[in-house]
């Protein structure tokens, strides 16, 4: 027996599929927070004191919890070579904007610190916001791009071909419901940055975190609802019909999709998926509660449930499904039909459980060594750090 049929090309797709959705899932949980106190940065710090304060609770981390990003970029391009050549064509605009931000974000916490000229400071804050407040609003537009369908299709030799100008492509993705999913993920976000402040700061800093981390909270679940119901109403899902096989190539031209009525089928297909919409709300809910009575280690866990029900809700419902065709659904993207082969997957799954681990060790040991708040005093007697 050759060492990769241990498991099945079915299993190891499965597999994949999950290790995206923990990977992404992990870029939200730990450089949500990152990108959160950025936005929350020039209006929970009044002061250049204050602002170091929100900034130092992140320093340390912030290029670490980075690394989930690239990881996940890595497993879309090694596991899912399809997803990853459609994707990165389509959404190259935003992508790039998405990058931009991610590039200008440690340039700004190197240089912010470098002179004492208040207009210079406050300068590369609003950088450190817009660096924040982009990209997160971009992934949430990019999803619900994704949920509705993006418009391209594969001619018979697999070129991708998308609709469209190459303005159009950018401002198509600028419909009302993925707005409403951007707005969905910043909200989600600023949140986050708000439990993270509670915990790591004190003061006013905390206070103002808290205040505005709960209204955060409150527009993050009701534009989550709203979403919900929208899509379960207002945007056509999608269906593979006839017989298909799991683990056969990766072609989607092999595949007959269809478009259905509602995403409501997978609730009825598999109704413990619920739970994963239920946490994204309780989440939120549970979050704003704390944020308001002044919890902090619970109130981070529950901000985390919040991420963690919110975004595999999405995978959940739209499973098999990875990135639908609008303009031709028999081109959609599947588990089935985009991936790597059972060699390479294989190969890729023994380097992750070997590294994964130690990665999980490392980022913990980070935290733990990093443990406790940040003070004014702190920064105050170290006015020439990096910070």
């Amino acid at each position: 027996m050759i060492l990769h049929d241990l498991i099945s090309y079915e299993m190891l797709r499965v597999i994949w599929w999950g290790l995206l959705g923990v990977l992404l899932i992990g870029f939200a949980l730990t450089d949500g927070f990152d990108m959160g106190v950025g936005v929350l940065l020039p209006f929970v710090g009044k002061t250049d004191v204050e602002r170091r304060v929100a900034i130092n609770t992140v320093g340390p981390v912030w290029e670490g919890n980075q690394v989930w990003f690239i990881l996940g970029g890595g497993a879309i391009f090694a596991a899912w070579p399809p997803l990853y050549a459609v994707s990165f064509s389509g959404f190259y605009l935003a992508m790039f904007v998405i990058l931009a931000a991610f590039i200008v974000r440690p340039v700004a916490f190197e240089y912010r610190s470098k002179r004492d000229d208040p207009r210079w400071r406050t300068a590369w804050d609003w950088a450190l916001f817009a660096s924040g407040a982009i990209p997160a609003l971009l992934f949430g537009v990019a999803v619900g791009n994704v949920i509705q369908g993006v418009p391209f299709h594969f001619t018979d030799d697999l070129h991708t071909i998308y609709e469209g100008a190459w303005y159009i492509k950018f401002i198509g993705l600028l419909d009302p419901f993925s707005i409403l999913a951007g707005v969905v993920a910043l909200a989600m976000l600023v949140m986050h940055g708000g439990a993270w402040l509670t915990l790591k700061a004190e003061g006013a800093v905390q206070s103002r975190a808290r205040a505005i981390g709960s209204v955060a909270a409150v527009v993050a679940v009701a534009a989550y609802a709203l979403a919900g119901v929208w899509m379960a109403f207002g945007i056509e899902g999608y269906r593979i019909v006839g017989d298909y096989v799991t683990g056969g190539p990766s072609n989607p031209l092999h595949f007959e999709v269809e478009k259905t009525a509602t995403w409501l089928t997978a609730y009825a297909d598999r109704p413990w998926i619920v739970l994963a919409p239920a946490m994204g709300m309780v989440g939120g809910l549970l979050t704003f509660l704390g944020l308001r009575a002044g919890r902090e280690i619970s109130t981070l866990l529950f901000s985390k449930m919040a991420i963690l029900g919110v975004i595999s809700s999405v995978g959940l419902t739209m499973f098999p499904f990875i990135m639908p065709s609008s303009s031709d659904p028999q081109s959609s993207l599947t588990v089935w039909n985009a991936s790597s082969s059972h060699l390479t997957l294989f190969i890729m799954l023994v380097v992750t459980a070997i590294f994964m681990p130690l990665i999980l060790l490392y980022t913990a040991w980070v935290y733990k060594v990093l443990w406790g708040k940040v003070t004014e005093a702190d920064v105050s007697e170290n006015a020439h750090s990096m910070y």
